[in-house]
Order: structure tokens, then C-alpha cells, then sequence
């Protein structure tokens, strides 16, 4: 699914999130008790959260007609945060950025290089934390990881000052 995978992308970027990707995230979120999964593809990032103690208020994917980008469901539920696998597609990836961190503080899991672009400069202060993940394993079956290192990114249209970086190593200890 990365930059330089050699085979052909899923539709609609549809890799399902493993939980091994979950666990970084948890210790942050103290304090959340509902979410939103505008993303949820089969399921598996929401049910990795509710099994966590969390609960979806609100779920959706583009495959069963829910729009992310234009659809007004998310300012109708309430919830605390909004936490999903987006698309990776700069072109899907920007404008839920810019979406759903005016609706809620927003967890995004993507590749971690995109921190160090050009075309994050416009989102970077927004982002209040990095929350590294590394390389993941996105096809259950498959006996190799990504190619690209993944991490959290947390963003809340409040939030100025950009990110701090958590490493896996400080999030272990």
C-alpha cells in the first residue's frame, strides 16, 4: 500500500487495521469515551477500540455510501474524538484532515514520512501529536509488514504549536 509497494492499491485504500496498530494509540486516550470511525472498512480499528473499553457512536465507509467528506452525519452524533484509518491518497487524506478536525480532535493513522513534506505544512500546526506505530502488517495473510512506517497523528483545529513525537520506545516504557 505504500509509495513503493509493487502491487496494485485496494479500492478506496481499504486495508483493515490491525490491532497490533491499535496499541500505541490506547495510552492516549485517556478521557475518551465514544468515537466516530468515518473509515471502518470491515471493522477491525472499531473493534480494536471497543475492546479497549471504548464505544462507537458513529461508524461509516465509503463502500456502504457514507461520504466522509461531504456527508453531514458527523455534526448530528455526539462523540469525543474521531479515530480511523484514512485513505492515504493526499487528495482523500487533506480534506478529512481538514474536516474532522473542526468537528472533533481527530486520530488519524497514516504513513510517517508525510510529517516531513511540503504538503503537511498547512495541516502541521493543527497536529498536536505523532504517535509512532512503525512498519505494519496490512494483509493478515501475508508474511511481510508495509514498507512504510505508520503513526498517529492527532489533530484539533484548537491545537497551534504542532506536534510532539511519541516513539515506540517512550510509549513502551
Amino acid at each position: 500500500m505504500g509509495k513503493r509497494s509493487t502491487f496494485e492499491r485496494r479500492k478506496n485504500d481499504a486495508y483493515q487495521t490491525p490491532p497490533s496498530a491499535v496499541l500505541p494509540l490506547i495510552p492516549f486516550l485517556r478521557g475518551i469515551r465514544t468515537f466516530a470511525e468515518p473509515c471502518v472498512g470491515e471493522g477491525k480499528l472499531a473493534g480494536a477500540l471497543v475492546a479497549h473499553g471504548l464505544k462507537c457512536a458513529f461508524s461509516g465507509d465509503i463502500e456502504t455510501g457514507f461520504d466522509a467528506i461531504t456527508s453531514l452525519s458527523l455534526e448530528v452524533v455526539k462523540f469525543d474524538a474521531i479515530i480511523t484509518n484514512p485513505p492515504w491518497t493526499r487528495e482523500l487524506l487533506h480534506p478529512m484532515i481538514q474536516r474532522f478536525q473542526s468537528i472533533a480532535p481527530t486520530w488519524l493513522l497514516f504513513d510517517a514520512d508525510w510529517v516531513h513534506t511540503r504538503q503537511a505544512i498547512p495541516f502541521i500546526d493543527q497536529c498536536s501529536h505523532i504517535v509512532s506505530v512503525g512498519r505494519v502488517k496490512w494483509i493478515e495473510d501475508s508474511q511481510f509488514t508495509g514498507k512504510d512506517n505508520a503513526a498517529w497523528h492527532r489533530f484539533h483545529v484548537q491545537h497551534t504549536g504542532g506536534p510532539r513525537f511519541f516513539a515506540r520506545e517512550a510509549i513502551a516504557a
